[in-house]
Parts: structure tokens; C-alpha cells; sequence
């Protein structure tokens, strides 16, 4: 019988700039194999504005760390030849890599250009608020540095349709370009009137020579690095049509064998189930409602109602698109989405990702060895580990939930036959001190159940009706299951 799978996404924002991040992937691959972990989401591998560029502030798609470029070889991650490595002994050990794309935007262009502009207003994007004027703007890329090796494309005014910095002026804006069949894209989320436009030279999908070459480099980049999957960055600023063109045209080239998910960041559940329709589910999306759940779960404390934990969440909707996660290098203190997940909850958070049967799990590297930077934060590497032994071992078989009690909650995995001692019992808990009389199966009469959490000291011992009253501490977590057969 095949095991549950969990992804890692295997970076935080403040990694440590020292070209050697995909030596740490090489390094770790086997201790993250042997946790658990059966793919890495990597971060952007293409070349940024400089070494120290996080990934998203993409300058050349081409340049994995090959060409002298922005002041560097290597990215902040390393160099090609480093990456490709990773990817490989990563393989070898039973783990899939999904690389990150970025292709809304493009930063650090090499050559200013005239080129004619509407201002418009930031909080409605669809509101002009000037005249057609004329500014100098950092809209053309001609690669010096890889002088055309992999591709040719220059890419200019042309193909962009907007962009945030008039350097005659020295004046920040958004500014939408002007020019024949020059608008932003209308298949885009409706924030701000319209969300095409995010930062830096944003990218026109409508433009057909823009969409071929963007398919054509995501063909090349899979080929390149054989990674097995994309995560797709900002996916709500980028043209649907062309997100889900992508998509199908990444699917087919690996004859289905290639795997999706998008960052969609909503927490409006229908806004997601509008995405998913727009691009004919050929993507997963993070489960970003249940993300605001936990953050919001942890700030209310006991005040928050946990039957309510899983309500309106795209796990429960669509439970077969979702990809679930605590937190990420956005989420994370001090960054854009700041939305962090309180230390008090994380556990109960992971548990509720990693034991439940539906949903693709993802645990932030964050999380598991902790974040540096301005706001650092310790790992809980212990903690995780043990519900990822669970998530292997025990997480099986039928679920049935016992979401019946405003502050303590619990469901049960029955189990199945092909992996032994497999099945759990699952309790949270946001007030005080409780237990729950939960059904395993009446095969498990007289069978001793300890908890994973070590949380627990004694074991529950199953009645014979199959009935076992678990307790969990107060603001707690525990998870029961059999003790594996020495």
C-alpha cells in the first residue's frame, strides 16, 4: 500500500546567503526522506537582482547560476551545476522536487526606454488618474551576460504592460503603457479594480510572442533541472487563460506525470473555487482560508470555537486540490502576508494537516529548522518529527471526526490492514485540560494506546465495545495510536 505523502517547502525567507542552500538540500535529502518527507518545494532557482535576492525578484529565467550577471555567478542558492546535483540525490532518495516560477514580472532591466504611460490609481488600477505622458522606464532586458544562449528573446516595452518607476522624473506610480492592444489583463483577480499589476515590469500575457516564449522556458527549465512539479508564484496577478494554457502544456509535454499547485492567496473560499473552475483543475492551490484559520485560531485562544476550524476551507470543499500548510516564507514575521501562526498552536496546526486523510500536507522549513533574519524563530524539528511519524505510520483508513465541542476536538483514523498498528486518535485542545470517548474499532478491545505527542504518560486501554476515553492537556495536543511490535 502506497504512504501518505507530505511535502517540505525547503526555504524561508532569510535563508542564509551563502550559495550554499542546495548543498543543504543534498546534505539533508536522506534525514528528510527517512522523517517522512516525500517532495521539496524549492525556492525560485533563476537569477534575481543580486546574490542576495530571496528569488522573486526575477531578472533572467535562463541564468540558474551559470553566467556572470547582476554581480554574481550563483544565485543566493547556489550555482546550476550545485542545483541540478540536488535535484538528483534528492531523486534518489524517493523525493519529488517542485521547483518555484515566477513569471508575472521581471526586475533589474538592463537598458531604460521612452516609452508612453498612463498613471493610475493604486487602490483602482482601473481609474486613470493622468493624461497619456511620456517616461523613461526600466522595461528592456537584453541578458549581456548569457548573450543569448538558451533563448534569443529580448524583451522590451513590447512586452510588458506596466510598470512603477519613472527614472526621469525619479517618481514611484503605477504606471499602465500605452500602445495598440496595450490593457491589463482581465483575467486576473478584481482587487484594486484590477490586480494584474503587482511590482517591478509586469509581464503581458495577451501579448501571443510573451505566452509562447514563457511556455517554450517552462518546457527548457523542467528538461533542464528534471524537477517533477511547479509551484506557481502569484498566480492571482497572471492571465488564468494563460495560467491554465501553461498548466496543460507542462502536463502534456510529461504525458500527465507532472504535478501543480498555485499560489492563490484568498482567503475568500469562493475566489479559489472561481480559480480552480477558470483553469479546469489542472492545478492544486494552497489551502490559504485554512492558513487564516490557524492565524486566527491561535490570536482568539480559547475564545475561537474549534468546531469551526476546518468551516469554509478549501480542504473541506475541495479536498482533493488542496495543498494545507501552517505558515510559509510570506506568513513568516516581518514579511508581505504577515499572518504568523502563534508558537501555542503550531502543534495543534501540523496535526491538523498531517493526520487528517484529506489535503497534501506542506511543512515550512521555518517551521522544522526555524527562521533567521530580523525576527527569529526556534525550529520545532522534535516536535514536527513526531507527527510525521504518525502521518506515516498511524494516519490511515477511515476518519471519523468528533468536531463536537466549541474548545476540545478529536477524530479517529480506524486504521488498515496492510500497514500494522496503523490508526490514530487525534485530540485539541484551546482551554483546559479534557478528555473524549472515541471509537477505534471493537478489533482493538483490550489493545494499550500512548500517546506520540509524549504529552500523555499512560496509556488509553481500548474497552471492549472499542471505545477509548483520550485526554489532552489543556491548550494541547495528543495523539494515541499502538505501539509499534518490538
Amino acid at each position: 500500500m502506497e504512504r501518505n505523502h507530505t511535502m517540505m517547502q525547503f526555504f524561508e525567507w532569510h535563508v542564509e546567503n551563502d550559495g550554499k542552500h542546495w548543498q543543504r538540500l543534498k546534505e539533508r535529502a536522506p534525514e528528510l526522506r527517512a522523517a517522512g518527507i516525500t517532495s521539496v518545494w524549492i525556492p525560485p532557482a533563476s537569477k534575481g537582482q543580486s546574490d542576495e535576492d530571496t528569488g522573486y525578484g526575477i531578472y533572467d529565467v535562463y541564468d540558474l547560476g551559470e553566467f556572470d550577471q547582476k554581480g554574481t555567478v550563483r544565485t543566493k542558492y547556489g550555482t546550476k551545476d550545485e542545483l541540478v546535483e540536488a535535484i538528483q540525490v534528492a531523486r534518489e532518495n524517493d523525493i519529488a522536487v517542485y521547483a518555484d516560477v515566477v513569471m508575472n514580472h521581471k526586475a533589474a532591466a538592463d537598458e531604460l526606454e521612452t516609452i508612453n504611460v498612463v498613471e493610475v490609481h493604486p487602490e483602482d488600477r482601473s481609474k486613470e488618474i493622468s493624461e497619456e505622458f511620456e517616461i523613461e522606464a526600466w522595461t528592456k532586458f537584453t541578458f549581456p551576460g548569457r548573450n543569448g544562449k538558451y533563448s534569443d528573446f529580448i524583451w522590451t516595452h513590447e512586452f510588458f504592460n506596466g510598470t512603477d518607476f519613472d527614472a526621469r522624473e525619479e517618481k514611484t506610480g503605477v504606471f499602465k503603457i500605452s500602445g495598440k492592444n496595450k490593457d491589463w489583463n482581465d483575467q486576473v483577480d478584481d482587487e484594486f479594480g484590477n490586480y494584474d499589476y503587482l511590482m517591478f515590469a509586469n509581464i503581458d500575457y495577451n501579448h501571443p510572442e510573451v505566452r509562447e516564449e514563457m511556455i517554450r522556458w517552462g518546457h527548457w527549465f523542467q528538461e533542464t533541472i528534471d524537477c517533477q512539479g511547479f509551484r506557481l508564484d502569484a498566480i492571482k496577478h497572471i492571465n488564468y487563460e494563460f495560467v491554465h494554457e501553461f498548466a496543460k502544456s507542462m502536463i502534456e509535454k510529461s504525458e500527465g506525470d507532472f504535478y501543480m499547485v498555485g499560489e492563490f492567496w484568498k482567503s475568500d473560499l469562493d475566489d479559489c473555487r472561481h480559480f480552480l473552475d477558470s483553469v479546469d483543475y489542472t492545478i492544486d492551490l494552497f489551502d490559504v482560508p485554512l492558513h487564516y484559520k490557524f492565524h486566527e485560531a491561535s490570536k482568539q485562544g480559547q475564545d475561537f470555537d474549534m468546531t469551526t476550524l476546518f468551516a469554509d476551507t478549501l480542504v473541506e470543499s475541495h479536498p482533493t486540490n488542496a495543498v494545507t500548510f501552517v505558515d510559509n516564507h510570506d506568513s513568516q514575521p516581518g514579511e508581505s502576508l504577515e499572518s504568523w501562526v502563534d508558537d501555542w498552536f503550531k502543534q495543534h496546526a501540523y496535526a491538523a494537516i498531517l493526520l487528517r486523510k484529506d489535503g497534501y500536507p506542506c511543512v515550512f522549513y521555518g517551521d522544522y529548522y526555524g527562521v533567521q533574519g530580523p525576527h527569529p524563530v526556534e525550529g520545532k524539528k522534535e516536535m514536527i518529527d513526531a507527527l510525521l511519524y504518525a502521518r506515516y505510520h498511524k494516519a490511515y483508513g477511515e476518519q471519523e471526526d468528533y468536531l463536537d465541542d466549541p474548545h476540545c476536538v478529536g477524530w479517529v483514523r480506524r486504521g488498515v490492514e496492510e500497514i500494522e498498528n496503523s490508526g490514530c486518535a487525534v485530540l485539541l485542545s484551546n482551554a483546559d485540560m479534557c478528555e473524549k470517548r472515541m471509537f477505534v474499532g471493537e478489533e482493538r478491545a483490550g489493545q494499550e494506546w500512548f500517546d506520540y505527542t509524549n504529552h500523555q504518560d499512560h496509556p488509553v486501554v481500548i474497552d471492549d465495545e472499542g471505545f477509548g476515553v483520550f485526554p489532552v492537556p489543556g491548550g494541547g495536543v495528543s495523539v494515541f495510536a499502538p505501539r509499534e511490535v518490538e
